[in-house]
């Protein structure tokens, strides 16, 4: 049975996680990881979403104040051995829940276009394709999303 916890970003199951999912994005972005990694520091994110599997963290998410109207979602993981179970979309839906509660009407996020299983999850859970921006204007390799959650 997988469950959700909020917790913030010095919680070392996160930290544990997130080294997993580097590593990961190392691989998959190639020569484009120090131009991403830049824009993925997880120092003092408050808003932290893990996922848990009997006692095992499995999953994680977080969102950061993009505007006074939108969250970011990063730092979206789900481990390779529980990945097409739902994790990804608890993670999603809990952090979408939580950016409500918080006032924000919109969630929005980056995403590279290696990444297909992120593509699919963002598009199956209602996610928009709008215009890259800020850092993202003009990299080829980013597709940027936008969700309504209130």
């Amino acid at each position: 049975m997988i469950s959700v916890v909020r917790t913030n970003s010095e919680n070392p199951d996160f930290v544990s996680l997130v080294a997993q999912l580097d590593a990961d994005l190392a691989v998959r972005d190639g020569s484009d990881h120090s131009f991403y990694a830049q824009f993925n520091t997880i120092n003092k994110i408050k808003h932290v979403v893990l996922a848990y599997d009997g006692g095992k963290t499995v999953g994680c998410g977080a969102i950061k104040q993009f505007s006074p109207e939108a969250m970011e979602v990063k730092r979206m993981y789900v481990l390779p051995e529980v990945r097409n179970k739902g994790v990804a979309s608890r993670v999603l839906t809990e952090l979408e829940t939580w950016a409500a509660e918080l006032g924000y009407h919109s969630c929005v996020l980056e995403t590279g276009k290696r990444q297909h299983e992120a593509i699919a999850l963002y598009t199956k859970s209602g996610y928009a394709i709008i215009p890259n921006s800020g850092q993202y204007a003009g990299v080829e390799n980013s597709v940027c999303f936008e969700k309504r959650v209130k």
